[in-house]
């Protein structure tokens, strides 16, 4: 038996009870006579002592070990003596009096400390991963994960639904994103797509019968990755037939309100979870993914800036764009290097730049400012009440920096997300014990992609329209919205839902406004057309990335600190080396060749 105890499990309860421990060395002190052990497991660390009239053999071997050997040791459990105590870990009260040590395994030197939780370079832990994986933040994450998705199964088989795995080999269909193409052997030339989310498949199963489906699905999507992306990630799936988006949407609450209690039970959650239009988070925050633990609402000045000589802003609204304005408070006294900074990271993020205008000193009345006291290249260009009313609208005071973007919508909301997000992280406005979930619904069903002149589904295409807006499909498709919604947490979209269509013919509809003949609709959407016009009940769910919840419950800033073998930000797998090269005799027995980069 190499243990009877984990190292975490010791306490006073256990002095004087002999016990069999392994684990890796976490640490080891060499004290002239004495040598002390930290010996680690996945449970924690506990302190095991060496003592040569306890044990001469156990010394010896002591005396050869190092960082990361694996070792199993036998002793008796002891109180430490009063003064040597450790407050910082469970077990440091006690400590292990080593009778017989064995080593089990060496380990050359890690490329990086894994008893101390210090910065390292990104493309060295993901190399060692399995080195990283012994790490105390790891550890923790992946544990974490295990309790959410563990309660997830939980909660819903308590609530009726039915865990069904789907195809990971299906067809290739438009979902918003390239698909991952895996070659037939069996019917040259033809592929499998891996699925960007069991979409089709779980409508199928509503049609099926089965009414609550769930389960814990793997997606490809080959996208451009982010903090809060990978080609490959995992979603809660739900779908139920006979309901309506209020039901998934009290179903989705109660769930992530249940499981945030369970999991980090020392969080606040705040609920009921607001229910915010798509519409009124742009106008206010510029995203459909608001961190609403802060203000910092954005305003629409278009009216005013209109009216001002300034050019920049006659330009902009000539040509169909609006103005927009955000108060960063205190800091009307910024440098020109800080501007600058601002000025940078708005440009970075698609605006044409940043005019700021800032309001003299502190403690100063709105009401008492002065033309003197405003500073901006734009001052000679506005009024004072012209000033006046921006920072009225904004809810901005003496001493505060006027942040205003202009230009086409789609371009500056990113640049204001982002200026919001900057101003937050610099007087850490985003309180970390707080979760604010929040609903974001009515979606436009079908946008204009200005780039190509066509309508693009705004979600995905099998999303039902809101019943009062299915009669302006034919007249004004952008001004239909969607029974869609998401789920939102401080800054992050979790996941995303729908009502689905259940009816051939609006089907049809939306597919032909999207630019789909006939031919192809039946080429790439026959099966599912078909499958409605043999009784398709009414039904919706979603899909929740369990990813970006473990990031959000875990304070985590990046997505590969809670996947347990991540790909880097370029797609790689720097442990396994993938992507790698095809041997030549797969790809003939493939039928594939490849062309020769120019």
């Amino acid at each position: 038996m190499y243990r009877t105890h984990t190292c975490g499990s010791l306490t006073k309860e256990n002095v004087g009870t002999t016990v069999s421990l392994a684990g890796w060395v976490n640490r080891r002190r060499d004290h002239g006579g004495l040598i002390f052990i930290d010996l680690r497991d996945r449970e924690g660390i506990v302190q095991a002592v060496f003592n040569p009239e306890i044990s001469p053999a156990a010394l010896k071997i002591a005396e050869q070990l190092r960082s990361e050997y694996v070792i199993t040791l036998t002793g008796e459990v002891a109180k430490r003596p009063a003064g040597t105590e450790n407050p910082r870990i469970p077990t440091g009260d006690v400590e292990v009096i080593v009778k017989e040590v064995e080593i089990l395994n060496t380990s050359n030197t890690p490329p990086f400390y894994i008893n101390e939780e210090i910065d390292v370079d990104e493309n060295v832990r993901l190399k060692y991963r399995y080195l990283d994986l012994r790490r105390q933040r790891m550890k923790e994450n992946l544990q974490l994960r295990h309790r959410v998705t563990k309660y997830m199964h939980d909660f819903l088989d308590a609530r009726g639904f039915t865990e069904v795995e789907t195809p990971t080999f299906i067809k290739s269909t438009p979902e918003g994103a390239r698909d991952y193409l895996v070659p037939s052997r069996l019917h040259p030339g033809s592929f499998y797509a891996l699925p960007q989310s069991p979409q089709q498949i779980k409508q199928l199963l509503m049609v099926g019968g089965l009414e609550k489906y769930y389960q814990l699905a793997r997606c490809y999507r080959d996208e451009d990755l982010r903090a809060d992306r990978q080609p490959e990630h995992t979603q809660l799936d739900v779908e139920m037939s006979f309901v309506t988006q209020e039901d998934v949407l009290q179903l989705l609450e109660e769930l992530y309100f249940s499981l945030a209690r369970a999991v980090k039970p020392d969080l606040k959650v705040i609920r009921p979870f607001p229910r915010l239009t798509y519409a009124d988070v742009i106008l206010r925050y510029a995203s459909d993914k608001p961190d609403l633990r802060y203000g910092l609402e954005i305003a629409d000045i278009t009216n005013i800036a209109a009216r001002t000589d300034f050019a920049v802003f006659k330009n902009a609204i000539a040509s169909g764009g609006v103005v927009r304005v955000l108060a960063a408070p205190g800091c009307g006294e910024y440098s020109r290097h800080q501007l600058d900074e601002l000025n940078q990271l708005a440009v970075s993020a698609g605006a044409k730049g940043l005019l700021t205008i800032s309001l003299g000193s502190p403690g100063d009345k709105l009401s008492a400012l002065s033309q003197e006291m405003i500073k901006s290249v734009a001052a000679k260009y506005l009024t004072l009440e012209q000033v006046k009313s921006i920072a009225k609208a904004c809810g901005a005071n003496p001493g505060d920096l006027l942040l205003i973007v202009a230009g086409e919508p789609d371009k500056i909301y990113p640049a204001l997300d982002a200026l919001r997000r900057e101003i937050a992280r610099r007087f850490n406005l985003a309180d970390p014990s707080i979760l604010n979930f929040a609903f974001i619904i009515d979606f436009p069903l079908i946008v204009l992609n200005r780039e190509t002149g066509k309508w693009e589904a705004a979600n995905n295409p099998f999303t039902h329209p809101k019943d009062e807006d299915i009669s302006l499909l034919d007249t004004a498709p952008e001004k239909v919205h969607g029974k869609n919604y998401d789920l939102i947490c401080n800054g992050m979209e979790l996941g995303s839902g729908s009502i689905r269509i259940h009816r051939s013919e609006l089907q049809k509809k939306i597919l032909r406004i999207l630019g789909y003949d006939d031919e192809r609709i039946k080429l790439l959407f026959g099966h599912m057309l078909e499958a409605f016009d043999f009784g398709a009940p009414p039904h919706g769910g979603f899909g929740m990335g369990i990813d970006r919840t473990i990031m959000v419950l875990s304070g985590e800033q990046n997505i590969r600190d809670v996947v347990a073998f991540p790909k880097n930000q370029s797609a790689m797998d720097t442990m396994l080396g993938a992507p790698s090269p095809a041997a030549e005799e797969q790809l003939t027995e493939l039928r594939l060749r490849l062309l020769e980069e120019e």
